[in-house]
């Protein structure tokens, strides 16, 4: 489903993903891994159309997509989670999923698509008119999957989806992205919790300084402390 071939990409002058290649095959969970800085935010960026300087090969389900806009990408099926989540200020649970949906090709299917959310987050209908910032950072983090969820995207990029989150909604959301690998999602996350990332992966690759320097299973990269230690500690 993403192939990613050769992929640099630059912060000003500083060369923050350097050559990249890697795949995720469709309906798999596969995660990037590494220390702080390592390029997992960047990498993620750069296939989502978020960083100004790139080059090399990305390619979405055989199309190459690398000079195509954030919106481009988001059409095609591929959905973002940013690490800072991005809820709006003053907009209602309600509001916030409603922007899923504003740049989407399937608007009319808004009261559909809330519907099937709120039985996916119980926690957020329960929230429908309560303004989204005023929420518990896990119940935003609930919020900014779901108004990623809105357009029934094929595949989810995920930037640290259990930081600074409480232990029971850790738990929750690892089972929803078990769940939305049995339905067909595809996922690519980072994620700093290693067993929990690593536990429901298919593949994993481990970046350091900007390249990739280990990959492996995630049952392969689970029962690997020695690789664990020497690149994935904070």
């Amino acid at each position: 489903m993403l192939q990613v071939e050769g992929l640099d990409a630059w912060y000003d002058r500083s060369h923050v993903v350097q050559g990249l290649r890697f795949e995720v095959k469709a309906g798999e969970i596969v995660t990037l891994m590494g220390r702080n800085g390592a390029g997992k935010t960047s990498t993620l960026r750069a296939i989502m159309g978020l960083m100004a300087k790139r080059a090399g090969q990305v390619r979405f389900n055989g199309q190459d997509i690398l000079a195509q806009p954030a919106h481009t990408r988001y059409h095609l099926g591929l959905a973002y989670v940013p690490e800072d989540r991005r809820i709006v200020p003053g907009l209602t649970v309600r509001e916030n999923l409603r922007l899923g949906l504003i740049a989407g090709k399937e608007r009319h299917t808004e009261r559909e698509r809330i519907a099937e959310i709120a039985k996916t987050f119980p926690r957020l209908a329960e929230r429908m008119e309560q303004d989204g910032t005023s929420m518990s950072g896990g119940e935003q983090q609930m919020l900014a999957i779901a108004r990623a969820m809105m357009a029934r995207p094929r595949m989810i990029l995920l930037d640290e989806p259990s930081e600074g989150i409480m232990p029971v909604l850790v738990d929750e959301m690892f089972a929803l992205f078990r769940r939305l690998k049995a339905e067909g999602t595809t996922l690519l996350l980072v994620e700093q919790n290693v067993e929990r990332a690593l536990a429901i992966s298919d593949r994993a690759y481990i970046l350091d300084q900007g390249s990739i320097v280990h990959t492996g299973t995630g049952a392969e990269l689970l029962a690997d402390r020695d690789i664990q230690d020497k690149y994935c500690a904070v």
